[in-house]
């Protein structure tokens, strides 16, 4: 997929399916903080303007714009990071004035060797001396992109809709339509335990950008459909990948809430539905 394409539907979805509020997409989580939902609103951070970052595993660009109050295709620019803004464990994002590199002194000039005498009749002449060109600084090679580890998919049952289980656990909270209650379901694990999608598609989200969810996937099956996974310890996705039902997507965490647990919402044109309405029957 093109990154136009991908950022488009990225907006899309985002933007649009979620409604005009943006990444308020999923505000009413089944364990909001006391008081209801607060949506993040990225442009009232102050814009960090010294330092730098060292990228972890699981980092994305956005994740780290947000928390540094930047806009992620800003910081992109500032600190030389080409499409398709692939980031890599132990690399550092600038904040403030990025300083030049030092160039390169100049090669010393050896003199020429001397030609040694000939045995031939006649003299060979001895070579001219080389003289060197300019020294130039060559500028060090943009990271090739990091490639993507082995896919892992589980053999998952799925129902007659084509949806699956995003993970194994008892069920500790239910779907509710009303107000700002739960708009999922919540599945309760073990720290670490695997997340997968629970239908083919693609991933239009993964970041930590929507207070309440912690650290979030969002996938879009198709015009109608998309889900999300909140609350993980460490994302294995990225945004534009695509994805197969039973494909690892996360590790499940307490992030943004109170134990470890999954939240997994089914949204249908942009609503909320009961995911157990589509889930297999257990």
């Amino acid at each position: 997929m093109r990154l136009s394409a991908i950022r488009h539907l990225r907006g899309v979805v985002l933007g649009g399916l979620f409604g005009a509020v943006g990444l308020s997409l999923l505000a009413g989580c089944a364990s909001p903080p006391r008081g209801g939902v607060q949506v993040v609103d990225r442009n009232a951070r102050e814009q960090v303007e010294s330092g730098s970052y060292t990228v972890r595993r699981g980092d994305t660009l956005s994740s780290i714009a947000n928390r540094f109050g930047w806009d992620w295709r800003a910081l992109a620019r500032h600190n030389g990071i080409a499409p398709p803004y692939v980031i890599h464990p132990g690399q550092r994002i600038h904040f403030g004035n990025i300083s030049p590199a030092p160039a390169a002194p100049p090669a010393a000039t050896r003199p020429a060797a001397p030609t040694p005498p000939s045995v031939a009749t006649r003299p060979v002449p001895s070579a001219p001396p080389i003289t060197p060109g300019p020294t130039t600084t060559t500028p060090a090679p943009t990271p090739a992109p990091q490639p993507s580890g082995p896919v892992t998919i589980k053999p998952v049952v799925r129902s007659a809709s084509g949806w699956a289980w995003p993970a194994d656990g008892p069920l500790i909270g239910k779907f509710s339509s009303n107000g700002s209650l739960n708009k999922g379901v919540d599945i309760a694990g073990e720290l670490g335990q695997p997340v997968l999608a629970a239908s083919d598609g693609t991933v239009v989200y993964a970041g930590s950008g929507l207070r309440g969810y912690g650290e979030l996937v969002i996938i879009k099956h198709s015009e109608t459909y998309v889900s999300a996974y909140g609350h993980n310890r460490r994302l294995l996705v990225r945004e534009g990948q695509q994805v197969k039902a039973g494909q690892l997507i996360a590790e499940m965490g307490s992030t943004g809430t109170d134990r470890v647990k999954l939240h997994f919402e089914i949204r249908r044109q942009g609503k909320p539905v009961d995911p157990l309405q589509y889930l297999p029957k257990r």
